[in-house]
């Protein structure tokens, strides 16, 4: 199985690691349990949703990059994303954020969250392929996991470790193979 999307080749080493990564997934999650799923049909299609528009990100940053810098291009997609979004927001409720007094909580939420995030983010995707860029994004629920743990007192079985174990020998071991 060989597909060239003109940023880099499909391989069945790559289709593994993103089957594997799956699989990690939803043994974190809790998501081979039906019963234990409290989102139910729309959470899950907007989280395959989500999945997606953020692969259909990475791959169009990438090629998008090669034609103009990196700073052009998030600031064109975050432009176009605000025109997007200023039909189906609340500007009411947007704007009582400003005589809030937790203003300056939203302000380092966005600095930091966003703004630091993103040019480290940015530094990154300039230099990793986009399979490897996706699926060290991967970790990001195991992170979440581990700050729930650390900072909310959550517990995880044994399932949901084996899960973040599944994540993260994946992602190094397709990291390895990607530097090596």
């Amino acid at each position: 199985m060989v597909c060239n999307l003109r940023i880099e080749q499909s391989t069945w080493f790559k289709w593994g690691c993103v089957v594997s990564v799956i699989i990690g997934i939803v043994l974190l999650t809790g998501a081979y349990d039906s019963e234990s799923i409290s989102t139910g049909i729309f959470g899950i299609a907007a989280g395959l949703g989500a999945g997606l528009s953020y692969a259909l990100f990475i791959f169009g940053f990438k090629n998008a990059s090669a034609i103009g810098s990196p700073q052009t291009v998030l600031t064109v997609a975050f432009f176009a994303f605000c025109l997007i979004l200023v039909w189906i927001t609340d500007l009411g409720e947007a704007l009582s954020v400003l005589t809030s007094p937790d203003v300056w909580w939203f302000l380092l939420l966005g600095a930091v969250g966003a703004g630091v995030s993103f040019i480290i983010y940015v530094i990154g995707v300039s230099r990793t392929a986009p399979t490897t860029a996706s699926m060290v994004a991967m970790v990001e629920p195991v992170t979440a996991s581990l700050f729930g743990v650390m900072l909310l007192g959550d517990q995880l079985g044994i399932v949901q470790i084996l899960g973040m174990v599944i994540i993260l020998v994946t992602i190094t071991v397709l990291s390895f193979k990607q530097a090596g």
